[in-house]
């Protein structure tokens, strides 16, 4: 006789009382820290005990096709998400372009894709959450109670949601790309400008949008178009082709949906070159199972811990690196200013563009509703000597980006001062839901996370 099936909900509710235990066993004077096997930041943090139990956080809880919203779980993937999602015909509304990012990570972080133009980030398609707060409590917060509004961008600092109520948008049956060269900066912003503001390029309708930055005169912006039916001849990047340089070889080109959401995964963006893939004869070896993003990282982790590349520059008598791995917000009509700044004092190519719009305004992040930013993503190392661990970089990095009207993303190294820090991402205004949330000062606040790296 077989067994019944499990009850998605009971499973759920075990394992976040395994969580709530699991927090309550953790002294008071230890950091808390959620015990995850992938991690898709770029900063430093303290070395903890043990972690947070998060076993069987990690699944969706129940897709409502009629509804259009799925009940998931704090720790799942949005590659988990998609492909439970996809069965119904449905995809979340934006989804991050990398695969082991996660629903809370995505939410209490900042995710961002080529439908944020129309959609916004992916926090503002939250309707519901439960959240572990510092008290040990688990609490469902809404649009407009406190903890809620403050938890994008919070990073842990205010609780880890353990569950979240989703909404969903129809999938495309396949995607159409369209690269658009464009030589010129200031028409670069325009263009941005223009389809943001329209949904339209040249009369037909534009449902996602990003780009790339190769040099001062060479920019391609990726026009997605979302297809009924199956595509005829889609593109496959997982081999040998390598995507981001498709968008210099082919104007037009076609693309399963699930090969669409996660174009950018198999190559991490371009970054996976430091690691020789780019090199036909690599790629040949490296298993297609390892073309992964998760994969990459723990490799980069692996080369920060032994410092392997800081011996090989030093044998070879190169300055020493400055990892420069950030994603910035600039007003659309900075981004021109910010690009030519960036040539000028970085020098790192090629360069990620995506254009966001919020849908609202966001306490810690605080994008102004209805105007056009510009996401820009760049991630590698820039030769500085000496003053490396200092950071000057990334320091001029986030002066500019402030200066310009900006917004810079928190995942990275960040180096602010106490009181910049406060007035840029409401300092004040988190103190205040700790207060209430978090008496005890049991979890570590925002700025000891991402400045001083506890």
């Amino acid at each position: 006789m077989r067994a019944p099936a499990a009850d998605p909900w009971q499973q759920h509710a075990d394992a976040v009382g395994r969580l709530q235990a699991s927090y309550a066993a953790i002294p008071a004077d230890q950091p808390v820290r959620l015990a995850k096997r992938t991690s898709n930041l770029f900063r430093p943090r303290a070395a903890v005990g043990t972690g947070l139990d998060v076993s069987g956080l990690d699944g969706v809880i129940e897709v409502d096709a009629t509804a259009r919203t799925a009940q998931v779980q704090g720790m799942c993937t949005y590659e988990d998400l998609v492909d439970a999602t996809l069965v119904h015909g449905l995809v979340p509304t934006v989804v991050p372009q990398l695969r082991t990012i996660t629903l809370g990570g995505a939410v209490t972080g900042l995710g961002i894709e080529s439908t944020s133009f129309r959609h916004g980030l992916p926090h503002e398609a939250v309707l519901e959450m439960d959240v572990l707060t510092g008290a040990g409590d688990v609490v469902t917060v809404r649009p407009g109670d406190d903890l809620f509004d403050a938890f994008p961008n919070s990073y842990g600092s205010l609780g880890y949601a353990t569950r979240l109520l989703v909404e969903l948008l129809p999938a495309p049956g396949h995607v159409e790309l369209e690269h658009v060269r464009v030589d010129d900066r200031g028409l670069l912003a325009k263009t941005i400008a223009a389809i943001v503001e329209t949904g339209e390029h040249d009369g037909e309708r534009v449902d996602a949008l990003d780009g790339v930055v190769f040099a001062p005169d060479e920019a391609y912006l990726t026009l997605a178009r979302w297809r009924e039916g199956e595509a005829s001849r889609p593109s496959d990047y997982t081999g040998q082709r390598i995507f981001f340089r498709s968008l210099q070889q082919r104007p037009r080109d076609e693309l399963s949906t699930l090969d669409y959401l996660w174009r950018w995964d198999t190559d991490w963006f371009w970054c996976s070159g430091a690691l020789g893939l780019h090199r036909p004869w690599v790629r040949r070896l490296w298993p297609r199972r390892w073309r992964r993003s998760d994969v990459y990282h723990r490799l980069v982790g692996l080369d920060t811990r032994l410092g392997i590349v800081d011996r090989l520059d030093r044998r070879a008598g190169r300055p020493r690196r400055e990892r420069v791995v950030q994603d910035v917000e600039v007003p659309v009509e900075r981004l021109s200013e910010f690009l030519d700044w960036f040539d000028e004092h970085v020098g790192m190519t090629p360069v990620w563009i995506c254009p966001l719009v919020a849908r609202r305004d966001w306490p810690t992040y605080p994008l102004e509703p209805g105007r056009t930013y510009v996401n820009v993503g760049f991630w590698g190392t820039v030769h500085v000597g000496p003053d490396a661990p200092q950071g000057p970089t990334n320091r001029a990095v986030e002066e500019q980006v402030h200066a310009l009207g900006g917004h810079k993303s928190l995942y990275s190294e960040a180096f602010y001062d106490r009181e910049a820090f406060d007035r840029l991402y409401d300092g004040a205004g988190l103190a205040a839901v700790r207060a209430v949330h978090d008496p005890d000062d049991r979890l570590t606040s925002l700025y000891d996370k991402v400045v001083r790296r506890q």
